[in-house]
């Protein structure tokens, strides 16, 4: 169906050629799910971006791009109009920034569905949403109509762009991290509606993925990238079982499994608790709005020098918590303590104490770096505002906060947008422990994150834990990494924590029916057990 041959792209920046794919040749058959992996930066997204004519005008594309035998590569743009939706869609990596945030799901499908067919009427426009959004199982999709973006879930929105990938019932989906951030549970519905979307629509998938699980799950065959060139294509059995290029087993090696570590012992009492949270309520709402409880009488707490894991499902109120510990969410009732200073205290310098003691490290270093600073501005900025350090004292100790985290001084005067996905975080992880925190927050901060990079800033992240002793509340949907991180785990469910215990006890002999469902739902980089864990899951 897809034939890219010596595909080559390269980019002029300031008067310098950078290339961004290097003489890529791949092919997708007819009904087949094809994965393209590799780093970021490997030239994925610019593969497919090149497919549907969407990249910038910098680019220069060289090679061949054949469509059941048509050359897309040197098409006008009226005719590459005619490719795009009606037989080739792509589906985004965010949804919430591929939908219109002030319009309709209904309007923004309609909208898709007459895009190629203006004399649609209205009524059959309506009847075509309902349908599409069955067929991505939006459950009373008529009742869904009126609903805006931020009313759906994130699995949910996600299923909407799906659904409006199919408005025009394209023969090949692109789809571009379709899963990344999301829960497992929701992941695997998602990549569940997929298989089923490709059996009764006939149609083919080429897939952009950094999670090897999802590849296990749902690929037909296997095209590996490396610095903008295919350095591997494989099925997926053969890849998993006997990869052919050092790379390849290097990324495969980087993924983290269940069963790889150990039981690890803490001891069993709070007295040495840094975090300490007793019957903790965060209520939203009012009367007239009704109220809805984000948290519901949740206690646990953090020891000192051990990572304590919290797992669940999105909107299971693992973030708020994380936020209520740093005075960003409203607490109902309940109190959190931190080293045994009170987080709601009126007294000012005990809370400017107790602030100074707490390091974060947000989901998306993206945006929760200030984009005027420099790394070195970034790193500094505790120090030099609550260290009082100046001078010398200050860059020494600046250049050393990066050097802990695998950044030299060359890259003290770059900025976010100069950083690859995980330079950000390092340098998001560097300014957290600048203070040398007794306790560290960290949210999903290796979620959107490929695998190797994953495995690098984990390895910075659990040195930097080993030396400095900080406790850690790590927050997490991926469940390979809190087993390979975490001494403690607490399993979170609708604002609730069902079952908390050592990572040990509570991920490999769960209690609760909930906890052994995300287990269940994990996808695995092994495609024969995926697929023995997808069949036993669909027999429940």
């Amino acid at each position: 169906m897809l034939a890219v041959r010596d595909l080559t792209v390269t980019f002029d920046v300031d008067g310098q050629t950078g290339v961004g794919v290097d003489s890529a040749s791949f092919d997708v058959g007819h009904g087949e799910v094809v994965a393209i992996v590799g780093e970021s930066g490997s030239g994925k997204s610019v593969t497919a971006m090149s497919v549907l004519g969407l990249l910038p005008g910098n680019a220069t594309v060289s090679g061949s791009i054949r469509f059941d035998g048509r050359e897309l590569l040197g098409l006008s743009n009226t005719a590459l109009r005619g490719v795009r939706g009606a037989q080739i869609a792509m589906i985004f990596q965010d949804p919430l920034a591929a939908l219109n945030p002030v319009f309709t799901i209904g309007f923004q499908l309609s909208e898709a569905v007459r895009a190629h067919d203006r004399k649609l009427s209205a009524a059959d426009a309506r009847a075509r949403v309902i349908e599409l959004l069955t067929l991505v199982e939006i459950p009373d999709p008529e009742s869904r109509l009126k609903y805006y973006p931020h009313q759906f879930s994130g699995g949910q929105c996600q299923r909407i762009v799906i659904a409006m990938a199919l408005a025009r019932d394209a023969r090949l989906l692109i789809a571009d991290e379709p899963t990344t951030a999301l829960d497992v549970t929701v992941q695997a519905e998602i990549l569940d509606v997929l298989r089923r979307m490709r059996e009764r629509l006939d149609s083919s998938i080429l897939i952009i993925t950094h999670d090897m699980g999802v590849v296990a799950d749902l690929a037909d065959r296997v095209v590996v990238m490396k610095r903008g060139s295919v350095v591997e294509s494989n099925t997926a059995r053969g890849l998993f079982h006997a990869p052919k290029a050092a790379y390849t087993r290097d990324l495969l090696a980087a993924v983290p499994r269940f069963g790889e570590r150990g039981d690890t012992a803490t001891p069993d009492t709070a007295s040495n608790a840094v975090l300490d949270i007793r019957n903790l309520v965060v209520q939203y709402g009012g009367r007239l709005s009704g109220y809805s409880r984000a948290v519901d009488d949740v206690t646990l707490c953090v020891r000192k020098g051990e990572i304590f894991g919290l797992v669940g499902e999105s909107g299971s109120g693992k973030t708020t918590i994380g936020r209520a510990s740093i005075g960003m969410a409203p607490m109902t009732s309940g109190t959190i303590e931190i080293g045994g200073i009170r987080v709601d205290t009126r007294n000012r310098a005990d809370r400017l104490r107790m602030r100074r003691g707490v390091g974060v490290v947000f989901q998306n270093p993206a945006t929760s770096l200030n984009p005027r600073y420099s790394v070195a501005e970034t790193v500094s900025e505790p120090l030099r505002v609550h260290g009082r350090l100046a001078g010398s004292e200050l860059r020494d100790r600046t250049d050393a906060l990066l050097e802990s985290v695998g950044l030299d001084g060359r890259w003290r005067d770059r900025y976010p947008h100069e950083l690859s996905g995980g330079q950000r975080q390092r340098v998001a992880i560097a300014r957290a422990v600048s203070l040398g925190p007794d306790l560290l927050i960290a949210d999903e901060p290796t979620s959107a994150l490929d695998v190797s990079v994953q495995a690098q800033v984990l390895d910075v992240f659990r040195g930097l834990q080993e030396r400095l002793g900080f406790a850690c509340l790590f927050i997490s949907h991926d469940l390979a990494v809190v087993d390979t991180l975490c001494d403690r785990v607490a399993v979170m469910s609708r604002g609730t924590i069902i079952e908390q215990g050592g990572r040990d006890e509570v991920l490999n002999f769960p209690q609760h029916d909930y906890t052994r469902t995300l287990i269940a739902s994990a996808p695995v980089p092994d495609p024969d057990e995926q697929q023995r864990r997808r069949l036993a899951r669909l027999a429940v």
